[in-house]
């Protein structure tokens, strides 16, 4: 399934060469690449498209940086096959997502490892889909994931599920949809998940993505907590609605495994988003 063996790490490498060794190109926004097929389909992990359009660019603009406690988190898919969760939590990370599911096709075959492994060391834990706006809808996706790992518990140790919204890695940026065609998507899948599990979901997604593919659309912010990728130092400007971002990923070569995130808030408040 994966062209790299599961348990690499992923280095901060320049977007070309990320990418070549994925034997992909990056779908950068009005390029070439964004007519053109890439790689097989359920490859993707959360940032990857994050990873060719930000490591050395300057990031986003203005920073949001707030003056609290940030909570060490980690994000894993297929890529890091059996997690060490233990070694994991003794560097102090004290929650996680794993990747459950991509589009309608595609399931992580180290899910339960990953994902009860983490909620086993002690970890508050979540799972993520990797959307794929051009193959089925909202809503289909949706269901998919909860009904292969993306539900929600009211344990306190489970995080409500993620919805991974970034640059597309198998062809055009935005998935061959218009601003509103997006922004109906997402609201198809957000609505369905609500439905399904009792809880808004998380967004995870880039400002310039969002910008470019959604017309920097304000309307989920209410709701949907956000999940600001930014590997430039900083989480950078958010987008449109957003005053505060709930997780941010800030690398996607972590000292240990997977990528690494902060919680914008002490453990207190991952176990409230827990809770509902």
């Amino acid at each position: 399934m994966n062209p790299l063996s599961p348990g690499r790490g992923r280095t901060a490498l320049a977007a070309t060469t990320l990418f070549a060794a994925l034997g992909l190109l990056a779908a950068v926004p009005g390029g070439s690449a964004d007519a053109a097929a890439k790689t097989q389909r359920g490859s993707a992990w959360m940032g990857i498209g994050v990873a060719a359009h930000q490591h050395g660019s300057g990031g986003s603009g203005g920073t949001v940086q707030p003056m609290v406690t940030q909570t060490e988190g980690v994000d894993v898919s297929s890529y890091q096959g059996n997690v060490a969760w233990s070694t994991l939590w003794n560097s102090g990370v004290r929650w996680a997502y794993t990747k459950a599911t991509e589009g309608t096709y595609y399931t992580n075959s180290y899910f339960t490892q990953q994902y009860n492994g983490s909620y086993n060391v002690g970890m508050i834990r979540g799972a993520y889909h990797f959307a794929t706006p051009d193959t089925t809808s909202g809503a289909t996706q949706a269901d998919y994931f909860v009904n292969h790992g993306g539900g929600w518990s009211q344990d306190g140790k489970t995080l409500p599920g993620t919805l991974d919204i970034e640059w597309n890695p198998y062809g055009a940026a935005c998935y061959g949809l218009s601003q509103s065609g997006m922004v109906s998507w997402i609201r198809s899948f957000l609505n369905e998940y609500k439905y399904r599990t009792g809880r808004d979901a998380v967004i995870y997604t880039a400002t310039s993505w969002w910008t470019q593919c959604t017309g920097n659309y304000s309307g989920f912010a209410a709701t949907n907590p956000l999940w600001i990728a930014n590997y430039n130092g900083s989480s950078g400007t958010l987008p449109a609605g957003w005053s505060y971002y709930t997780m941010w990923q800030y690398t996607d070569s972590g000292p240990t495994v997977g990528d690494h995130d902060k919680f914008n808030g002490d453990i207190t408040r991952v176990q409230a988003l827990a809770n509902g």
